[in-house]
């Protein structure tokens, strides 16, 4: 089957979500790299329970929710501008280095972007990135009042591209999410940034494991949930040839 369009998550696939400790590191000395990565299990955790419970709210307030848990948790005291500050790098994120190059190497096919990500919140991630030049499409789960993986989230995509799953690629680097877009029944390719020999390198250099270690081995590995991804790549620059081997 053709490959008609590339979807990809936003946060940790496109955008490196720890490139806010440039901010939380300024804000919190000897904090930074702790609070990124406690904030970021408990946003990715809020959206589950809110999913869940069916008390959904969205992107923005659990994004919020979540900061104010890890300063509260990390006893961390900081004035309303501290926390805006904090709250602003969301906004403007760094892309990972090939994020660009890559999709403009792909633009033979309609690009688009399924986050969790607030509609709000993506309008100004994709601007001040510059992927506006490039995406024919923005979509966030907010119109469904739900996140991924359910899979109302990602039926958005045939909804606003009008590509059949079977005729899409999906890319993720959160192991959850490229589990929830097979099981949905999308074509998916998993950037694994991290390999296991990595993780187990980091693991026996340290007597006791760093937070950034214990984050990866919770973050960044494949999950056991019976379902696999299609593709495993290493890269986001990987894909244009892997899709030319798909005679896509």
């Amino acid at each position: 089957m053709t490959i008609k369009a590339v979807v990809f998550d936003a946060y940790g696939t496109l955008y490196d979500v720890q490139s806010v400790a440039e901010v939380t590191e300024d804000a919190f000395p000897g904090y930074g790299e702790i609070i990124t990565q406690i904030w970021r299990i408990k946003q990715l955790e809020y959206s589950w329970l809110r999913a869940l419970m069916r008390q959904y709210q969205d992107f923005a307030v659990v994004t919020r929710d979540s900061l104010a848990y890890t300063l509260r948790s990390l006893g961390l005291q900081h004035d309303a501008g501290t926390f805006d500050r904090i709250i602003d790098k969301y906004l403007d994120l760094d892309l990972y280095p090939d994020a660009l190059a890559s999709l403009e190497a792909m633009t033979d096919k309609k690009l688009a972007i399924l986050s969790n990500g607030s509609p709000d919140m993506l309008k100004a991630l994709v601007r001040n990135s510059g992927l506006d030049r490039v995406l024919d499409a923005t979509i966030s789960v907010h119109a469904k009042k739900t996140f991924k993986p359910s899979p109302e989230a990602y039926a958005l995509i045939e909804d606003v591209l009008r590509v059949p799953p079977a005729e899409v690629l999906f890319i993720s680097s959160n192991p959850w999410d490229a589990c929830g877009a097979k099981a949905f029944g999308l074509n998916v390719a998993w950037i694994e940034r991290v390999m296991p020999q990595a993780m187990a390198l980091a693991c026996v250099e340290s007597e006791t494991l760093p937070p950034l270690t214990m984050f990866k081995a919770l973050r960044t590995q494949m999950d056991e949930l019976g379902v696999e991804p299609d593709h495993r790549i290493h890269a986001l620059s990987e894909l244009p040839a892997l899709l030319s081997s798909r005679g896509a």
